[in-house]
């Protein structure tokens, strides 16, 4: 009984508050009493029956009534007779309070009345009993012996908590340990605990029995819900999802396992735990961030995995930061062991192109059997930088590629796993951006499972000073994903966890979270001394028996395995390092694409080469050009209604097609209809893409008569075409931006573009941008052809709206500014292959449109960094003749002028190179000046690699002239710094490059109109007054 009312203290204050009358819905004690009696075609209860009459059928409690009334409905044997009895008479009319008084004419009746105190003491008591269920279904992971360490800091009552770890070694821990008032016991007490309850339908405690003495039924609550499991799941608001969690719970003996099983899990026990131990043997002052403390991970992973295997999936993609990285490689995707060891050599020499990366950042591969399901099985663990959570919408979105690609639809064959630690779960905004892409349509995986490694600290940090939140898993609650607690020292606990986990997400395609409640054996890393910051937790710890010992001593107490069988096993595993540690000696050269965690079968040569060195043509025919653009200026559904304004925006699309012409929009819809024609999927993706930031777009049309009816005329340019994703994402940068780096990553036959809203706005992306598009190849020797679209340009909106920064982006570039490559065929594709990615600012529609195309057509794959334009989308000058994108023409590096400057180029005097939109304002200011002989104007289009070669071409045509870059971005900004010294070395340093543009400013753009313009006519002047001055040198 102490047990009982120290559990009740915990668990009352919630079952409390949920008692209250609801203000927003009509008496439950009407509804449960009219409704009946109506399908009765009885009298029904006056609404206005005095509440006092009624004290037991208020809030939550009418909840009880209900499910009584159900079951009498059915068939009044199903209650108790008192029950029978009250059901009767309030159906007859009786008001409730008096419902237990037999009515005139029922015959027999009056033996079963018992007096109005025993028949509300019986109710009041049975609600009882449903409040103290309830009680334990919310609260009951409370009071769970979830801690290994029973240190845990966590105070439900009053989080965050105002104790820490320092608070071990005091006697009484726990305040509860007081005695109780009755009070506390909703009004139960010890004489109550032999009487028998029936059971509400919200509890599966009783098996195949209706009711249970109070005694049994806290028996069974505990072992449910607060033993080494602690379940989360009262918050969801879907009445079946509930009912499941429940039954797989609290049904008795639901957590058995066979003999053969435990086997099973023992010895993956063993693995985990000695391959740690093994690696600390031999390399001891090496960091590999081991799984020490948390080793039953590996039995978990390997649970879902089985789990999953046998409900049919087919891959399974996985995520992690680096604690227990190399375990996991080793014991769930089962990487070469001597792989993995020959990492620990310093002597091993790099063969691939590329710089590497550390062995605990590394990802893998791999296709075997699953000896459960006996199906094979694809697992990829992504490569990841030590940036904790970056990699999780990268997973979401390279298992969204792989379901698109094979047609599953519901997420039945391609699945993803992410594990995290806890400090990271609770800390990293991606984890909450990550979880809200989880259900919207074109970013939904159907279900992921997400397993954290709660090692109760980060780094050197409490979690009281970690997160405000009781658990670090609580950011989960916002997508309404069940979590589940468990004990780490508890395999058998933990596997029963994973196997419900992995069924949740078979069942109900949502996300779960499983938290492994475990502690970090060794520092943050095998070097780090822990003692410094939490001494008497790490007391603790080194007091704390390995969880495979007390495993194997408790299979062996249950005869289930014998000593000498656990010995052996160990000593086989032993042997298998101890060999693959000898085989790791011959490895002399380190190669990456062994770790290689996305492949492309058949794209490269076997030796990981592209099969050729030329580019095609990216120009098409005039007829698929005029084809395409009729579908753009169409509505291919019959009766449907669009927009009037459209309506002019289609017309103006007939009329360029009538002469020839495309902006813009019309470019990049001939780029994106000729590839789908060509059987290539586009995805594009970003804030307002559909329509577009700037009203240009329109690729999905919406019916002004009839709601969320859309037409995209994209996926009606021919038959047989490739799909056509565009989707407007959640309001996130990191998590839509890593969402389609993955996604990316599936294959490299197609093309996945993501759109900023505004430039600027990619620097809440830099994560993804600086550690996985711009260095992922050379850390991971992973291609990777994502687009990047930034809207870029100062137009007087002010800071936040102008700079894509493009500085950043050449900033993180890998050609080297001093060297001069050497002239050949293939040039062009040449510095293509050997940059980290590709950065241009195009000033035609034609050109984007061959950009755009070659990311397809080029033999390999780079990422391209497109600054788009703002106000060129209308301007009259910014179009393109068709004849600039027919077949045997190409993407133009680099743009010469093509006006009188070029036709007399010994009377020019000065050359101005430029990127972008500046072109456009350049030549109208040469125009209004009659400077068009005496200046030439040339627009480098592709700014890295950098066009050498035909910049050096322009400065050998003009060899009096002087040289100017001119940009519209401040001088530390924009293209500058980039540039001159290439221009530099173009012309062999003997030529200057004066520079006229901005002075050096910390914002990107004034945000007053009148300084922008004065600004923008001063720039002008400088590029264009004649001779230039010294000071603008």
């Amino acid at each position: 009984m102490h047990r009982f009312r120290t559990t009740v203290a915990r668990l009352r204050p919630l079952a409390a508050a949920q008692t209250g009358p609801s203000q927003s819905q009509p008496s439950l004690p009407a509804r449960a009493l009219n409704a009946p009696a109506r399908a009765l075609n009885s009298p029904a209860r006056p609404l206005n029956s005095p509440a006092a009459a009624e004290p037991f059928l208020s809030g939550s409690s009418s909840n009880y009534v209900e499910e009584m009334f159900s079951a009498w409905l059915q068939n009044p044997g199903n209650v108790h007779k008192s029950w029978d009895i009250f059901f009767r008479n309030a159906n007859a009319g009786t008001p409730p309070g008096a419902a237990h008084q037999r009515p005139e004419g029922l015959a027999g009746a009056q033996a079963l009345v018992g007096s109005q105190s025993a028949v509300e003491k019986l109710v009041e008591d049975h609600l009882a009993v449903q409040s103290l269920i309830r009680a334990y279904q919310v609260r009951g992971h409370h009071i769970a012996k979830l801690d290994p360490l029973g240190i845990s800091c966590v105070d439900f009552d009053d989080a965050p908590c105002a104790v820490g770890f320092q608070n071990i070694g005091e006697e009484d821990m726990n305040p509860l340990t007081r005695s109780l008032p009755s009070s506390c016991l909703y009004g139960l007490d010890e004489s109550d605990l032999d009487q028998l309850f029936r059971l509400p339908t919200t509890t599966f405690i009783g098996g195949s029995e209706g009711s249970l003495p109070l005694r049994e039924i806290i028996r069974r609550l505990e072992m449910a819900y607060c033993r080494h499991i602690g379940v989360e799941f009262m918050f969801i608001n879907d009445v079946e999802q509930c009912q499941w969690i429940r039954e797989k719970f609290e049904t008795p003996g639901v957590m058995q396992f066979s003999p053969e099983e435990k086997r099973t899990l023992l010895a993956r026990m063993i693995r985990s735990t000695r391959f740690e131990e093994f690696l600390q043997r031999k390399w001891s002052s090496e960091k590999r961030f081991g799984l020490e403390g948390c080793e039953s991970l590996i039995p978990a992973l390997k649970t879902i995995i089985d789990e999953a295997s046998l409900s049919g999936v087919e891959s399974v993609i996985m995520g992690m930061p680096h604690r227990g990285r190399l375990n996991v490689l080793a014991n769930v995707i089962r990487k070469e062991l001597e792989q993995i060891f020959c990492q620990f050599d310093s002597k091993l020499e790099a063969a691939d192109e590329g710089s590497g990366d550390v062995k605990y950042h590394l990802g893998m591969f791999h296709k075997r059997m699953n000896r459960v399901s006996d199906r094979e099985v694809s697992m990829s663990l992504m490569a990841n930088p030590s940036h904790l959570e970056a990699v999780d919408p990268v997973v979401q979105g390279k298992t969204k590629a792989e379901q698109f690609y094979c047609g599953d639809t519901e997420g039945k064959r391609v699945m993803s796993i992410l594990m995290h630690g806890d400090a990271a779960f609770a800390g990293q905004g991606i984890v909450y951006e990550t979880f809200h892409l989880s259900d919207l349509p074109s970013y939904t995986t159907h279900g992921t499972v997400h397993v954290v490694v709660n090692n109760q600290i980060g780094f050197t940090t409490d979690p009281r000073m970690a997160r405000s939140s009781p658990y670090p898993t609580d950011v989960a609650r916002v997508v309404n994903a069940p979590i589940f607690h468990v004990n780490a020292d508890d395999p058998e606990a933990v596997m029963y966890v994973c196997k419900v986990a992995a069924e949740w997400r078979t069942t109900f395609h949502k996300d779960v979270v499983v938290d492994l409640v475990s502690y970090r054996r060794n520092g943050h890393n095998e070097i780090d001394e822990p003692m410094f910051t939490q001494p008497l937790m790490y007391k603790q710890i080194k007091k704390q028996k390995g969880v495979l010992q007390k495993f194997a001593q408790k299979l062996i107490g249950e005869g289930v395995v014998t000593t000498r069988a656990y010995q052996e096993e160990v000593a086989r595993y032993d042997e298998i390092c101890e060999e693959a540690f000898a085989r790791s000696k011959d490895e002399k050269i380190l190669h990456i694409k062994h770790w290689l965690d996305s492949p492309w079968p058949g794209f490269f040569t076997l030796d990981g080469q592209p099969k050729t060195m030329i580019c095609p043509s990216t120009g098409i025919s005039e007829e698929e050009l005029v084809h395409i653009g009729s579908v753009a200026a169409s509505v291919p559904e019959d009766d449907f209604k669009i927009h009037g304004g459209l309506s002019r925006v289609l017309k103006g699309r007939v009329d360029m097609l009538s002469q020839r012409l495309c902006d813009w929009a019309l470019a990049e819809y001939m780029a994106f209809g000729s590839l789908l024609k060509d059987g290539i999927h586009v995805r594009l993706s970003g804030q307002d893409v559909e329509r577009g930031t700037f009203s240009h777009r329109h690729h999905v049309l919406h019916d002004q008569n009839v709601d969320k009816r859309i037409c995209i005329p994209m996926n009606f340019i021919s038959p047989d075409q490739a799909p056509y994703t565009v989707c407007n994402s959640s309001l996130s940068e990191y998590g839509v931006l890593g969402f389609e780096l993955g996604f990316a990553m599936a294959s490299p036959h197609a093309l996945i573009l993501w759109e900023a809203q505004f430039g600027d706005f990619h620097n809440t992306a830099q994560c993804i941008i600086d550690q996985f598009i711009s260095s992922g190849q050379a850390k991971w020797v992973r291609q990777n052809g994502i687009v990047l679209l930034l809207p870029h340009g100062m137009e007087g909106m002010g800071p936040e709206h102008s700079s894509a920064r493009p500085e950043r982006f050449l900033q993180m570039c890998n050609d080297d500014p001093d060297v001069f490559p050497k002239l050949s065929q293939d040039l062009a594709v040449r510095q293509l292959f050997d940059c980290n990615w590709i950065v241009v600012n195009c000033s035609t529609p034609a050109n984007f449109f061959h950009v755009l195309r070659r990311q397809i057509l080029l033999p390999f794959r780079k990422p391209l960094i497109v600054f788009t334009p703002k106000s060129l989308l209308r301007h009259p000058e910014a179009k393109s003749s068709f004849d600039d994108m027919l077949p045997d023409t190409h993407f133009q590096r680099l743009i010469p002028d093509a006006g009188a400057a070029a036709a007399a180029p010994e009377k020019v005097k000065r050359v101005v190179f430029c990127s972008g939109k500046i072109y456009y304002e350049l030549i109208r200011e040469r125009r209004s000046r009659g400077l068009e002989e005496a200046v030439a104007v040339v627009r480098v289009e592709q700014l890295s690699p950098f066009p050498f070669d035909l910049v050096k071409a322009e400065t050998d045509r003009y060899p009096t002239a002087d040289l100017v870059w001119c940009q519209e971005e401040h001088k530390n900004q924009g293209y500058h710094d980039y540039v001159k010294p290439r221009l530099r070395t173009a012309t062999r340093h003997t030529r200057p490059v004066r520079y006229a543009g901005r002075d050096p400013a910390a914002a990107p753009a004034t945000g007053n109109k009148a300084t922008h313009l004065s600004e923008l006519q001063r720039l002008l002047h400088t590029a264009l007054q004649l001779p230039l001055s010294e000071e603008d040198e």
